[in-house]
């Protein structure tokens, strides 16, 4: 058995690697700003709420800290936080540009900076959620490719920082995943049908297809000789072109 802390995870992602996670015996904390909602959804899964806001680098390290007090150790976290937005520069605001950034590269820093400070005695792994379209341009996607993008290299950058303190730093990159932050694309059929056929193999990610990813990077018995890694869970959709 071993102990993980999901954070964003109520979302549709990070929600799935609980059930995965609580399903094999491990004990999980699950961290989302939403109090009432992941008090709910941890009583259902047996696993530790947490409320957090991981824009907030102080209640990150609380967050960090409770897990810590309440399991001992702490062997895996995820940070599965993310934001989506779509638009071309010239229409970002500020604020925009800035939301994004704080929720999902900053979020990410936070993380790390808070959980290595305990990993660097114990060893442990780390899993980001990168995107698709950090390697491959997609239009009407910058302000997200370029926080994405942001976080292949900081895993990049600390994965080599602490690899000889047997932390291990990994990222997923999903192509287009239904999820409730993706449903405005995802339940349009115009939409949808264009997003099918972008990827190889003609069909959208499920959350418990990235959720498994996932699972097996934290899980150091399956995966403990892979860091650095930003693995495409994307049917194809960065490497492949549709005949």
């Amino acid at each position: 058995m071993a102990n993980y802390l999901i954070f964003g995870g109520t979302g549709g992602i990070g929600s799935a690697v609980a059930r995965l996670l609580v399903a094999d015996g491990h004990q999980v904390a699950i961290a989302a700003k939403n109090s009432e909602k992941v008090q709910q959804f941890a009583a259902q899964m047996g696993a530790t709420p947490i409320v957090c806001n991981v824009t907030d680098a102080q209640e990150v390290q609380q967050a960090v800290d409770t897990v810590l007090q309440t399991f001992g150790t702490l062997d895996g976290v995820a940070n599965c936080v993310g934001s989506l937005l779509l638009k071309p520069a010239h229409l970002t605001s500020p604020e925009e540009w800035r939301n994004i950034m704080s929720v999902n590269l900053d979020s990410s820093f936070y993380i790390i900076k808070a959980v290595t400070r305990q990993m660097m005695k114990t060893g442990g792994s780390i899993v980001l959620c990168a995107s698709a379209v950090a390697k491959h341009g997609f239009n009407n996607h910058e302000a997200i490719a370029a926080a994405k993008a942001g976080v292949n290299g900081l895993m990049l950058s600390a994965a080599a920082t602490y690899a000889k303190r047997n932390i291990r730093i990994n990222a997923v990159a999903p192509g287009l995943t239904r999820t409730p932050l993706t449903q405005h694309l995802t339940t349009n059929p115009a939409a949808e049908q264009a997003s099918v056929a972008m990827h190889a193999m003609q069909k959208l990610g499920e959350a418990e297809d990235v959720a498994k990813a996932i699972k097996f990077l934290l899980d150091s018995n399956q995966s403990g000789w892979i860091t650095g890694q930003m693995l495409a869970v994307d049917g194809g959709l960065s490497s492949l072109r549709p005949s």
